[in-house]
């Protein structure tokens, strides 16, 4: 049996649904823009970046790369920059591409020394424990460890012992050679750590933003040597020691596969940021001729906060 409504009832019903109709209509038309306007731009991130580092003395580079999108954002890319240990990427690059042609194993043992050539002329120079940031391997002069166990120290602590070491292996100029082969136009891997005699005369390792952009997304999708080879580097600058720049204010479940590299007036950080559902970019922060170091590290963290907000 059906109820009877009314005519009045109904016609009230009836304005009260087109009253909640017009009035959902009002507020989708006010929150769309808004929605819209929330989503920053890039050519707005790259403004508010510049406006940031400006606040910085110093020169810097950026070069971020959506490896999802496409998308890129690069400031002073091409800018040369001291590498510091930022070259200790390629290095790891050329041990796993000489170990793919079987020149040398990964399992292959070394002595561990103190004592190496200069570039320049041949002549002697050593390094110091008091100078690296890694002082626990020169406790171990004598004895052999692995290559494997030398790259791995090179990049989570940065050892500059184990750098020239794997250096000395696999040539720099093997290095140079094999960053032009992954598209990498600038960077320049000349010698090992503390050559002062080849510091004096401004031979140093050197590279650019783009340059490293352009071998992380290498690494990142699998292009740098092999697959594996790829996946195997990117296991092991996962865990990277120094975490303060690119991973200094992400959240928890991103990772980030990078290598740092400082010297005086010089910070950098490089790599790959993986976010839980599996996308992936490379970003990369160098600065130079800088006055404050702790603060250059807390610019860096908020660039990258601010990049990942825009990729998420």
């Amino acid at each position: 049996m059906t109820r009877y409504r009314p005519a009045a009832s109904r016609r009230r019903t009836k304005t009260k649904t087109l009253f909640l109709t017009i009035g959902l209509a009002f507020v989708s038309a006010l929150w769309l823009p808004v929605a819209a306007q929330s989503r920053t731009t890039l050519s707005k991130l790259r403004q508010q970046i510049e406006q940031e580092l400006s606040k910085q003395p110093g020169i810097f580079a950026v070069a971020f790369k959506d490896l999802t999108t496409g998308k890129e954002l690069l400031i002073r890319e091409h800018e040369v920059f001291h590498a510091a240990s930022t070259m200790k990427t390629p290095v790891m690059i050329e041990v796993y591409k000489q170990a793919a042609q079987h020149k040398l194993a990964l399992q292959d043992s070394m002595t561990i020394t103190t004592d190496f050539k200069s570039i320049v002329d041949g002549s002697p120079y050593n390094l110091r424990a008091e100078q690296d940031s890694d002082t626990s391997i020169y406790k171990a002069v004598g004895t052999k460890r692995t290559l494997a166990n030398l790259v791995y120290d090179m990049i989570i602590v940065s050892s500059n012992l184990a750098t020239n070491m794997v250096i000395e292996r696999v040539g720099a100029q093997n290095v140079t050679q094999t960053m032009r082969d992954l598209g990498a136009k600038d960077i320049q891997v000349r010698r090992g750590v503390e050559d002062s005699k080849a510091f004096a005369q401004g031979l140093n390792n050197t590279t650019t933003a783009y340059d490293l952009m352009v071998i992380f997304e290498k690494i990142a999708r699998g292009g740098a040597v092999s697959p594996d080879a790829s996946k195997a580097m990117i296991n092991t600058l996962l865990d990277q020691k120094f975490n303060d720049a690119i991973p200094g204010k992400l959240p928890k479940d991103v990772k980030v596969a990078h290598k740092t590299g400082s010297i005086a007036g010089v910070r950098h950080d490089s790599g790959i940021v993986l976010l839980p559902d599996g996308r992936k970019y490379v970003l990369v922060l160098l600065s130079k001729e800088i006055k404050d170091d702790k603060a250059t590290i807390n610019t860096m963290a908020t660039v990258s906060e601010w990049i990942y907000k825009f990729v998420k």
